[in-house]
């Protein structure tokens, strides 16, 4: 049986090619984002494959706006079965150029943008007893890096709310995956002006994230090399830690 799936951020990168992957698996995939053009393109693109995909235009950090956005979806296309939460932004900040705007910004649409989604699906998925809600995250949550202060905080954030969502979510019947994708090529990673480790075209993104999704799980991270030393930095004690990050500033 195909599904039928929520994408924010679908108009580019790995929520673009998500929608594809999926489109490709013959689900129908309703996408958001803010612009109509990207959308229109990701449409066009997806039109000679097994499902389809259809442009709901979003600023996801209008919450009333997402509540109507969910309705129109589940009354143009049917009721949902996965909402993928992927609409983020990045913007460098470190120390000494450190601006609570940036920080309000990114917050505006990195959490709050997957917050008002969840408020607004949760109780649809409670009422009907199932449905998988998926947040993308990032590696850059598991610890603070240089000139990710704000960027990082965000997907930290995320991390933990996911964690604390898990237990009653189980309970409730309702999937839930957490995304944390390292290095991918996309808009926002063609303006870094560093090494990128590992990184990885959006369509192999897309296909970690829709295997994993399939099999249901929690912790959705790739690319696997890169996992286990970011993991393991987790493990550090600080003194450590920071003699490694320091290194980053040169």
């Amino acid at each position: 049986m195909s599904q039928t799936v929520w994408i924010t951020g679908g108009g580019d990168g790995i929520g673009r090619a998500l929608a594809l992957r999926l489109c490709n698996d013959g689900a129908t995939v309703a996408i958001s984002g803010r612009r109509d053009l990207a959308l229109a393109e990701v449409v066009a693109d997806a039109a000679d494959r097994a499902g389809t995909v259809v442009a709901f235009p979003l600023d996801v950090t209008d919450r009333t706006a997402v509540a109507k956005t969910a309705e129109d979806i589940e009354k143009q296309i049917g009721s949902l079965d996965l909402v993928v939460f992927n609409a983020g932004t990045h913007q460098a900040m470190g120390a000494c150029d450190f601006s609570a705007e940036v920080f309000e910004a990114l917050f505006r649409v990195n959490v709050m943008g997957a917050v008002h989604g969840i408020e607004t699906m949760l109780p649809r998925f409670r009422v009907r007893g199932n449905g998988h809600i998926a947040v993308v995250s990032s590696v850059a949550g598991y610890r603070g890096l240089p000139s990710a202060a704000a960027y990082g905080a965000t997907k930290a954030a995320l991390i933990n709310m996911c964690e604390a969502l898990k237990p009653e979510l189980d309970a409730a019947g309702i999937g839930l995956s957490m995304i944390n994708p390292g290095f991918v090529r996309t808009p926002l990673t063609d303006k870094n002006d560093f090494p990128m480790p590992f990184l990885m075209e959006p369509e192999d993104a897309a296909d970690r994230i829709a295997e994993g999704l399939a099999r249901g799980k929690f912790e959705i991270s790739f690319p696997r090399r890169f996992i286990w030393w970011l993991k393991l930095g987790q493990c550090l004690p600080y003194a450590l830690y920071f003699r490694l990050t320091r290194r980053l500033l040169q």
